[in-house]
Parts: structure tokens; C-alpha cells; sequence
């Protein structure tokens, strides 16, 4: 297990994005400009986005790869081999339409809300929280996680009903 600092997911498992998925179009446009920064790989690409985002959000190889297909088909990226790994450079089209001022806004949080990103990363932490009461507590330290998650969860609806 992770350490409650890092769990699993907290960057946002399969590309999520606080409040779902980054728009394939943000992606797209994300790996564009990310690629401002010079030829990089897939991974490296996922890497600098992560960066950007503060570690709060990582693309998914899923997305990414085929995305990079499509702009190499497009003519906006070239891909060339480099030590058994694909890398990829923007070429003068695909410059032209790279946007660093997405970039700006993933770091910012502004692409899905910052705090719908906050919550979202505390609800991991407290889940994370909660597995290692289950597995290392005691029975009354148990049944007093039970009741610290029950209660938060009823001052949430109770946050609604305002």
C-alpha cells in the first residue's frame, strides 16, 4: 500500500480530471503544447503534463498514444525512433496550433474547477486513510473510523440541504 501522501489514484487514474475526464480536445491540445518544450516520448509527454498539473492529473497512455498517432496523420507531430523508443517533435503546423496558455490553465487548475480537484484528492486520501484503519486498527479503532466517515458523509447532505 501506499503512504497516505501519495495513494494510488491521487493524480487521477486513467487521465481523470477532477469532475471526469479532461475533452479529448484538451488532451490533444495539452500534448501539443507540452511538446513546446521539445521532442519527448509518450511517457516523458505524460510526465511534463503531470508536472504541469502539479501531480494532480496524468493522461492516460490510452489517450495519449493514439492521439499522437493522429497528429502525426494530421502532420502536425513527426515521430522518428530514437534508442528503440518513438519520439515525437512538433512540425511548423503543429507549432503554429500549439497554445501555451493551455498549459498556463492546467496548472492552474482552471480546466475542470480547482476545487472540485481538491475534493476530489481528499476523498482519495480519506479512502486511503480508511484502508489502513481496516487492515492495521483494532476493533474500537474500526468501529471509530465507521463512525468519523458516517458523520462526514451526513455533514455533506447536510451541506446540500443548505
Amino acid at each position: 500500500m501506499r503512504p497516505p501522501e501519495m495513494p494510488y489514484g491521487e493524480h487521477g487514474r486513467h487521465g481523470h480530471w477532477a469532475g471526469g475526464r479532461v475533452p479529448k480536445g484538451n488532451v490533444r491540445g495539452l500534448l501539443l503544447a507540452a511538446l513546446l518544450d521539445g521532442p519527448a516520448h509518450g511517457y516523458e509527454l505524460m510526465r511534463r503534463l503531470e508536472g504541469q498539473a502539479g501531480g494532480r492529473w496524468r493522461p492516460s497512455p490510452g489517450s495519449v498514444y493514439p492521439l499522437l498517432q493522429v497528429l502525426e496523420d494530421e502532420g502536425l507531430v513527426r515521430g522518428r525512433d530514437s534508442d528503440g523508443r518513438k519520439v515525437y517533435e512538433l512540425t511548423e503546423r503543429g507549432r503554429a496550433q500549439a497554445d501555451v496558455g493551455q498549459l498556463r490553465d492546467l496548472a492552474a487548475g482552471t480546466g475542470a474547477g480547482s476545487a472540485h480537484l481538491d475534493l476530489r484528492t481528499e476523498v482519495h486520501r480519506l479512502h486511503v486513510a480508511a484502508r489502513q484503519v481496516a487492515t492495521a486498527g483494532d476493533p474500537a479503532q474500526v468501529q471509530e473510523a465507521v463512525e468519523i466517515v458516517r458523520g462526514a458523509r451526513q455533514a455533506l447532505y447536510r451541506l446540500l440541504a443548505q
